[in-house]
């Protein structure tokens, strides 16, 4: 009995270290006061000017317009990547392929960035929202290869030649077979994506143009001066929003779980 409630001290212990931050920063998105030491009381004004503040919400339009086109781009590529992986041949192209899906991955975001500017300089591109989006499209793309190569993995191989024995066309046998079998895998790279996108901060610091900017640099600018409470205030709304939408993804998933059983 004492050994089981350390182990639950313990946990809750880790779970405290964790959320506390996250906890702190919603209770003083409601501190009447900017500074961030002494909570003076109660108030909701930090909501109001955060949708009167002009810079805060146009780095937040950039960074969701970002977000979601890296997300739809990188989630099929990375889709139809890992497909071609997967059925390809057992050789040393497939593993060179699978080596240079790792690569940026495994090199530090800053090696990406001046890689990123030095081949951009190169092809004469000026730097803006669009030089931010294929970089963001360029280190997300890897990950959905690796959220849905083990969805591949776990499949039925013969599945797809099955459908196309029946009559199937190849298309209509990825569209109606494979891609509803690994569907899970292609939601978790695309939530991936997004987040990673909107996290990101040195890859777009250092690709981004003059008067472009997302909501992490922003907040590096900020962090110079002193942070507006009006951030408290954007990155609650933010994970609200971020933990509905899970709540939403899981849901889905549990219907399907219930379909598949019956």
């Amino acid at each position: 009995m004492v050994g089981k409630g350390l182990k639950k001290l313990y946990t809750a212990l880790i779970f405290l270290f964790l959320y506390a931050p996250i906890i702190i920063l919603i209770v003083y998105s409601f501190n009447e006061s900017k500074s961030r030491g002494v909570f003076s009381g109660f108030t909701l004004k930090w909501y109001e000017d955060l949708f009167r503040n002009r810079e805060v919400m146009k780095a937040l339009s950039n960074t969701m317009i970002i977000a979601v086109l890296t997300t739809i781009v990188a989630t099929l590529l990375g889709t139809f990547a890992a497909i071609g992986i997967h059925f390809s041949k057992k050789g040393p192209f497939k593993q060179m392929v699978m080596n240079l899906n790792y690569l940026p991955i495994l090199n530090p975001d800053v090696v990406i960035a001046v890689s990123l500017i030095a081949l951009y300089r190169f092809m004469g591109l000026d730097f803006g929202l669009a030089t931010i989006l294929l970089s963001h499209i360029t280190f997300c793309t890897p990950y959905v290869v690796l959220a849905v190569l083990p969805k591949l993995k776990q499949m039925n191989i013969h599945l797809a030649e099955a459908a196309m024995d029946l009559g199937a066309k190849p298309m209509y046998a990825l569209r109606k077979v494979v891609i509803p079998e690994i569907m899970p895998g292609i939601v978790t790279g695309a939530l991936l994506a997004f987040t990673l996108s909107v996290d990101d901060f040195v890859i777009s610091f250092f690709t981004t143009g003059h008067g472009v900017q997302n909501l992490s640099i922003l907040i590096f600018s900020m962090a110079r001066r002193g942070i507006n409470p009006v951030i408290n205030a954007l990155s609650t709304f933010m994970l609200i929003g971020f933990f509905a939408l899970l709540l939403i993804i899981n849901k889905i998933s549990k219907k399907e779980d219930e379909q598949e059983e019956y």
